[in-house]
C-alpha cells in the first residue's frame, strides 16, 4: 500500500503526539537502550566480586536472563540472531550463581550447546577473564595485560591513546585487575561447560598474528619477573599507582566511567583491589550510579549497558522540527534549553591529539564530560539550527537563547578541529586509526579503534554545509576553512561509497543506515540529485525494498554482506531509507510512497511502532543495541520531510 498525503499527515500527527508525550519535565527524552544478557550476567558477577550482591538482585536478574533464553537453550546477541557461545556461557554461569541447578532442563540444554560450540576453551577472552576472577579459568592462560603500558608515550605504538576511548578506559582498569590476579571462589564449578578441546595452535611466527602471540609470551615473561619483590616494589607499583590515578581522574559526576558498562565495572574492581573500601566516596558514588542504569519491572531486573538521553533528545528535536516545530513550541524550547546545559566545557582524552583545541561538544549520556562525541555534537547543532537558534544580522540570537547560539558556535569549532587527517570524522577521537591494536591477543571482541566512519562523517558534513548557509554578520566564521572541510568530507564519503551505491553504517544497522545518513549530507552540501553518487544510492534502495514496502537489514550483514539491505521491515530502517529518498528528490516515487505506506499500515494506535529487532550498533559483529526511541524519532523525521516535500509539489 502507498501513502497519500492525507494518510501520511495522519500517521505523522499520531507519531508526533506520541513523541511529545514521552518528553520529561526537564526537557529531555530517554528511550531504553536494550542490549543482550551479558550485561545482566556481568552485573551479577561484579556485585558478587565486590561482595554486595543481594538475593533480590539475583532473583530479578536471573528471571530476566531466563526470559531471554530460546527454546534450544541458547542466548543470542540480538533479536532472532544466531546463538552465541560466550553470551550463553555467561548467562549460564549467572544462573548457576542465582541457584539454578545444572540438572534443570533449561540448564542442561544450555550446557550441551556450550560444549558443542567449543566450551569454555573457545569462549572469548573477556568471558574467560570473568571466569578467572572466580577461579574457573587460570589467569596464566589469559593474554597478558601489564599495567606498565600506562608509561608508553602517546606517540609510541600501542599506547593507551591508540585505543578507542571505550577500549582505553577498559584496558587501563583491567591492567590493575590482571596485576592482582584475584580469585574469589564460588560454591560451584563449571566443568560441565568444558569441551575438552586442546589450546589452539600458535600462528606461524612470520605472520602478524604469530608475531603478536610471541609478544604476548614475552609479556607473560615480564609478568613473572614483575612479581619479584624488588620489581613489584618499584616499576610495577609505580605503573599501578599511575593507572589508579588515571582511573580516578576520569570518574564522571554520576559515578560512572565513560557512561558505559565495561570500564565502569572493571574500574570498581580495580579500585577495590587497590584498597578502596565500599564506603570510600569514589566507590560509593560508582556503586550508587549503577542503580540508575537498572530497570526493574514485573519481577524482572535488567541492566542498561549505556544510556542515550543527549542523543535521544537531539534526534527528538530534529524530528519535531522536521514535522513543523520550532522554538515557539514549548517542548522544543525546553529541549534546547536542556541540551544547552549539557554542553561539555572541559578537555577530555580527545585533547591528547588536539591539545590546542578549545573544549565543547555534547556527549551521549547524562554525565560523560571526558568523552563528548562528534555524532551527538553534529546532530545537536543541526537540531538547534532547525529549531531556530540562528543568529541574524543585528541580533546575536533569538531572545532567551543567546547561550544556545554561543554553545552551537563553540561546538562547531570543536567539530572542525576534530577532523582526522584523511578528511573524515570518527566518533570520539581524531586519527584513532592504528590497526595494530586490533591484532593484540586480548582484542578478540569488539572494535578497539575509532576510525572515521561514513555515518559520523555524513552527519558532520550535513551540519557544516548547513552552517555555511547560515553565515551572517552576527554569525561569522572562517568560511574558506569550513568549505575546505566540507569538500574533504565529501571526498571521504565518495571514496567510502560501496560499489553497489550504498554506504557502510558503523553505528547503525547497517548499509541502510549508512546510506540514509550519506545521501542527505551530500544533497545538503550541494551535490545534485542526478549525480551518480546519488542515483546509485537510490537504485540500491529501490532494489532492497521489501515486498511489504518497508526496509530492513539483519545484523548478519556485518559478517556476511549477502545480508546487506536484507531483513524484516522495521520502522527505524524504513525511515532511514525514506530520509534518503526524500533528500534525493524521490518523495513522489513509488518507492517512497510504499515506504510511507508501510509506516502508516504498521503504526500502533498510540502512534508508535513495534520494533523488537536491534537496529543500533555498538561493535560490528559483536555487540548490538535496540534503541527504543529509534522506532519513533526517525519515522517522525522521515514523514515530516516526506509530507513537506509532497506539499511543496502540490503547491506548485
Amino acid at each position: 500500500m502507498t501513502a497519500d498525503l492525507d494518510s501520511a499527515r495522519a500517521t505523522l500527527e499520531a507519531a508526533r503526539n506520541h513523541l511529545l508525550s514521552l518528553q520529561s519535565e526537564q526537557g529531555y527524552w530517554k528511550g531504553e537502550l536494550e542490549t543482550n544478557v551479558t550485561m545482566d550476567a556481568e552485573d551479577l558477577f561484579v556485585r558478587q566480586f565486590l561482595g554486595i550482591l543481594t538475593e533480590e538482585e539475583k532473583a530479578g536478574s536471573a528471571a530476566w536472563i531466563r526470559s531471554q533464553q530460546r527454546s534450544d537453550g541458547t542466548w543470542a546477541n540480538f533479536y532472532n540472531g544466531p546463538a552465541d557461545l560466550s553470551t550463553s556461557l555467561e548467562a549460564y554461569v549467572a544462573l548457576r550463581l542465582a541457584g539454578d541447578s545444572p540438572e534443570e532442563p533449561h540448564m542442561s540444554k544450555a550446557a550441551a550447546y556450550i560444549r558443542d560450540a567449543g566450551g569454555l576453551e573457545r569462549s572469548r577472552v573477556f568471558t574467560r577473564l570473568w571466569m578467572a576472577l572466580f577461579g574457573l579459568w587460570p589467569w596464566q592462560e589469559l593474554p597478558a595485560l601489564p599495567p606498565e603500558v600506562i608509561f608508553l608515550p602517546s606517540w609510541f605504538p600501542l599506547n593507551i591513546y591508540d585505543f578507542a576511548c571505550w577500549a582505553r578506559q577498559t584496558i587501563v582498569a583491567l591492567t590493575i585487575v590482571a596485576a592482582h590476579r584475584p580469585i574469589r571462589p564460588l560454591s560451584f564449578g563449571i566443568e560441565e561447560l568444558r569441551s575438552g578441546l586442546p589450546p589452539e595452535r600458535p600462528k606461524p611466527l612470520w605472520t602478524i598474528d604469530g608475531a603478536f602471540q610471541l609478544l604476548d609470551r614475552m609479556l607473560h615473561g615480564w609478568e613473572r619477573l614483575a612479581r619479584r619483590p624488588r620489581i613489584r616494589a618499584s616499576v610495577r607499583r609505580a605503573a599501578i599507582e599511575r593507572a589508579e590515578r588515571w582511573i580516578i581522574e576520569r570518574q564522571e559526576a554520576d559515578g560512572c566511567w565513560g557512561g558505559i558498562q565495561p570500564p565502569w565495572v572493571y574500574s570498581l574492581m580495580a579500585l577495590q583491589l587497590q584498597g578502596y573500601g565500599l564506603e570510600h566516596p569514589i566507590m560509593k558514588k560508582g556503586i550508587a550510579g549503577l542503580e540508575g542504569f537498572t530497570i526493574e519491572q514485573d519481577g524482572l531486573r535488567r541492566f542498561e549497558a549505556c544510556q542515550s538521553p543527549v542523543w535521544d533528545t537531539g534526534l527528538a528535536v530534529v524530528a519535531l522540527c522536521d514535522s513543523g516545530g520550532d522554538l515557539s513550541d514549548e517542548p522544543v524550547a525546553r529541549a534546547v534549553r536542556w541540551l544547552t546545559g549539557e554542553e561539555v566545557k572541559v578537555k577530555g582524552d580527545w585533547a591528547v591529539r588536539r591539545r590546542k583545541l578549545e573544549p565543547s561538544g555534547w556527549a551521549f549520556e547524562f554525565a560523560n564530560d571526558n568523552y563528548p562525541d562528534l555524532d551527538d555534537t553534529a546532530e545537536i547543532i543541526l537540531a538547534f539550527r532547525k529549531a531556530g537558534v540562528v543568529p541574524t544580522a543585528g541580533e546575536p540570537a533569538p531572545a532567551g537563547f543567546h547561550e544556545s547560539a554561543a554553545a552551537a558556535a563553540r561546538a562547531r569549532r570543536w567539530v572542525e578541529g576534530m577532523v582526522s587527517s584523511d578528511g573524515g570524522w570518527g566518533a570520539f577521537d581524531a586519527d584513532n586509526t592504528r590497526e595494530l591494536c586490533t591484532r593484540l591477543p586480548f582484542c578478540d571482541f569488539g572494535a578497539v579503534i575509532d576510525p572515521p566512519s561514513a555515518d559520523v562523517t555524513a552527519h558532520v558534513v550535513e551540519m557544516l554545509a548547513r552552517e555555511l548557509k547560515l553565515e551572517t554578520a552576527a554569525h561569522p566564521f572562517d568560511r574558506a576553512e569550513t568549505e575546505e572541510l566540507v569538500a574533504g568530507g565529501l571526498a571521504w564519503l565518495s571514496d567510502a561509497q560501496e560499489k553497489d551505491g550504498s554506504w557502510f553504517g558503523r553505528w547503525g544497522a547497517n548499509y541502510v543506515y549508512g546510506t540514509g545518513a550519506a545521501v542527505p549530507a551530500l544533497v545538503e552540501a550541494g551535490v545534485p540529485a542526478d549525480d551518480p553518487r546519488i542515483t546509485r544510492a537510490v537504485r540500491w534502495l529501490q532494489a532492497h525494498q521489501n515486498e511489504d514496502g518497508g526496509f530492513g537489514e539483519d545484523l548478519l550483514s556485518y559478517v556476511d554482506t549477502n545480508w546487506a539491505g536484507r531483513g524484516a521491515s522495521t520502522a527505524s530502517q524504513t525511515a532511514w531509507a525514506l530520509l534518503a529518498l526524500v533528500a534525493a528528490g524521490e518523495a513522489g516515487s513509488e518507492t517512497a510512497r510504499r515506504a510511507a505506506g508501510w509506516l502508516a499500515d504498521t503504526q500502533r494506535p498510540d502512534g508508535g511502532w513495534d520494533e523488537p529487532w536491534f537496529t543500533g550498533t555498538g561493535f560490528p559483529g559483536d555487540f548490538y543495541i535496540n534503541y527504543h526511541l529509534y522506532r519513533l524519532v526517525f519515522p517522525v523525521s522521515a514523514l515530516g520531510r516526506y509530507v513537506a516535500a509532497l506539499e511543496e509539489v502540490e503547491a506548485r
